[in-house]
């Protein structure tokens, strides 16, 4: 219990912290400086606050923990911390579009996972692409545990149309979770009246 307490009382302290910005024109020099600048006003934080004011973080604050998702060009950084009755967990990644034109669009994930209980702890990284155009997508997810097995999947699909009022649609999938293997396949055709 008292863990808990120290680390939320330390993620309460980070995300409160703020930016620490030195007065603009502050000179730090053996010169004396008490007519520009008088101790009072440096000091005061009601009018340092004036000159001054503190920028908010980009995070935000829910009740079960702080989440950040942040977009920057093809990137998007995620991320969260937080806990609830089982323990403390925190998930961090970033997601990346490698093309989205004429082709379709892929993208690439990294992620990775900490999760903290009364048992013990897991950590656990992987990693997605997915593959989408207008008839059919596709995906690929792999993640390892440490210490424990490999997971990954894949799935496959798409629908074409066939004349005005029909289409075809072929599925598959393939994983392996945890050592048991699976495999499915799907095929439709669909024709309105």
């Amino acid at each position: 219990m008292n863990a808990i307490v120290v680390f939320a009382s330390a993620l309460i302290m980070a995300v409160g912290a703020q930016e620490f910005v030195p007065p603009q024109g502050l000179i730090i020099s053996d010169h004396d400086q008490s007519e520009i600048y008088p101790a009072e006003q440096v000091l005061d934080s009601d009018v340092y606050l004036q000159y001054h004011p503190r920028f908010r973080r980009d995070v935000t604050w829910n009740p079960s923990g702080v989440t950040v998702d942040r977009t920057s060009g093809n990137n998007r950084v995620f991320g969260s911390l937080g806990s609830n009755d089982n323990g403390l967990f925190g998930k961090a990644g970033v997601d990346h579009t490698i093309f989205n034109d004429a082709r379709g669009k892929l993208n690439a994930q990294a992620h990775g996972t900490r999760t903290l209980g009364p048992y013990g702890g897991t950590s656990e990284f992987g990693g997605a692409l997915n593959w989408k155009n207008d008839n059919a997508a596709a995906s690929f997810d792999v993640s390892k545990q440490i210490h424990g097995p490999t997971s990954w999947s894949a799935a496959a699909g798409g629908r074409w149309p066939v004349g005005k009022n029909g289409n075809i649609g072929l599925d598959g999938t393939a994983s392996r979770i945890n050592g048991v293997r699976d495999y499915g396949a799907q095929g439709v055709f669909n024709y309105r009246f």
